[in-house]
């Protein structure tokens, strides 16, 4: 068996090594491993898998899911957030900061990408909280923080990923990730609170007046949240009312998108033909990677691998919370090196096994894996989030790093904190849609 993972491992990293995309290399190694150790028809496993996953109802959320978020990205949705938050988030100790969390928090709920809701919301308010004189490292810190929430607050591309390599119910993997991630938005914002509690200096002077406007003016602000309530109702809303399946509920979000962009005047020809790019790009790498990870897991299931791993971690004889330790240090030594849609496809063939074994459930072990790549995404040096956030500000890596160290902290924390209590994860969806068999 050492000889399999030696293989395994070394034409893994050849392939990634090489510059190969993700889920090629994924499947490449599946055909090393096919091709030396079993008889298995290769062709014919490739093709049945292939198949197999593409064709999984679940899957077709996916793009539908990709394709509203190509739409809200080209909006001015994060104008009308920012406008209809502001009034409130004066009253709150940090004031405008908050801005970004419950933006991102919106935001989430509407498009299921991070990636998206820290561009779309980080263009407004790093613009519009630097300009009112806030400081710089928290606008960042909070922002590189708060836009993890889009993997997390459903609607969630990793999610639907997750849930069809697991087999697992989308819809209650959605529900599940609701208080978590609600609740880390609410740390977020205290943190942001002890900070500027800290060091009142990163607030403005003429900020720190926001409380006296007038209660008729913060009530007139609402109507500016409107679209976006308007795309939670018609996404959300449709699957918990029992109108759509998750997969309807994206088509009924795209319809709404559409319609937002079009009354907002953002829908020209040019931006149709970016939509449609943007969205085959990204539903073809991520189906690469799904396809590549199912082959890979299929063939190490063949070969025995994630059974001899079980063996190997009962040997140390570790407690589940020593287990769950365990992995979310590995999951952050990975996050240094691969993006979140990577670290899942890569290790959840492997790891799996382990965690059913171990006695976790499937819906709490999908949303802990979903915190530790969150975390990944404003690791170094890959911090997918944090490039995104150079692209739009210029400033070093390095800096980066250091002003998002405190939400970083909070969200290992908040991690912890669901280890130690997975009722926190499990509570809502078995109060919604009963306990799972």
């Amino acid at each position: 068996m050492t000889y399999v993972f030696l293989v395994m491992f070394g034409a893994l990293f050849c392939f990634l090594g090489g510059g190969v995309g993700i889920g090629i290399s994924l499947a490449s190694t599946a055909m090393v491993l096919i091709g030396v150790f079993t008889d298995i028809p290769m062709g014919k496993l490739i093709s049945q898998h292939s198949f197999n996953i593409l064709s999984n109802a679940d899957l077709v959320a996916l793009p539908l899911f990709i394709l509203m978020g190509e739409f809200l990205f080209r909006t001015n949705l994060s104008r009308t957030l920012f406008n209809g938050l502001a009034p409130w988030a004066g009253l709150l100790p940090g004031r405008l900061l908050h801005v970004n969390v419950l933006a991102c928090s919106i935001f989430a709920s509407i498009s299921g990408s991070s990636a998206a809701t820290t561009q779309v919301v980080g263009k407004m308010t790093l613009t519009e909280l630097k300009r009112r004189g806030y400081s710089e490292d928290i606008i960042i810190g909070s922002l590189a923080g708060a836009g993890t929430l889009g993997f997390l607050i459903p609607p969630s591309t990793v999610l639907i990923i997750y849930g069809v390599l697991a087999e697992e119910s989308v819809l209650r993997l959605f529900t599940a990730g609701w208080l978590p991630g609600l609740l880390l938005g609410a740390c977020f914002m205290g943190m942001i609170m002890f900070i500027t509690w800290r060091n009142p200096t990163l607030i403005p002077e003429s900020e720190r007046n926001l409380r006296n406007l007038p209660f008729g003016a913060r009530v007139a602000a609402l109507k500016e949240l409107a679209p976006a309530m308007f795309l939670i109702i018609c996404v959300i809303g449709s699957m918990y009312a029992g109108v759509a399946t998750p997969t309807e509920a994206a088509a009924i979000g795209v319809l709404g998108a559409f319609g937002v962009a079009k009354r907002q005047g953002s829908i020209t020809w040019k931006t149709i033909r970016a939509v449609a790019v943007g969205t085959v790009q990204s539903c073809s790498m991520m189906g690469m990677i799904i396809v590549g990870a199912t082959i890979l897991g299929s063939a190490t299931a063949a070969l025995g691998i994630p059974d001899a791993i079980a063996m190997f971690v009962i040997e140390f004889n570790l407690s589940p919370f020593g287990l769950i330790i365990l992995l979310m240090l590995m999951y952050l030594v990975l996050g240094m090196f691969l993006e979140g849609f990577s670290m899942i496809a890569t290790t959840l063939p492997v790891v799996l096994p382990l965690i059913t074994a171990a006695g976790f459930d499937k819906v709490w072990y999908g949303i802990f894996m979903v915190l530790v790549v969150e975390m990944a995404q404003i690791t170094p040096p890959v911090a997918f989030n944090l490039s995104i956030i150079q692209g739009i500000t210029g400033i070093p890596m390095g800096r980066l790093c250091r002003v998002t160290l405190p939400f970083l902290l909070t969200m290992m924390g908040f991690t912890l904190l669901v280890a130690i209590f997975p009722q926190i994860v499990l509570w809502l969806p078995n109060l919604v849609l009963g306990i799972s068999k």
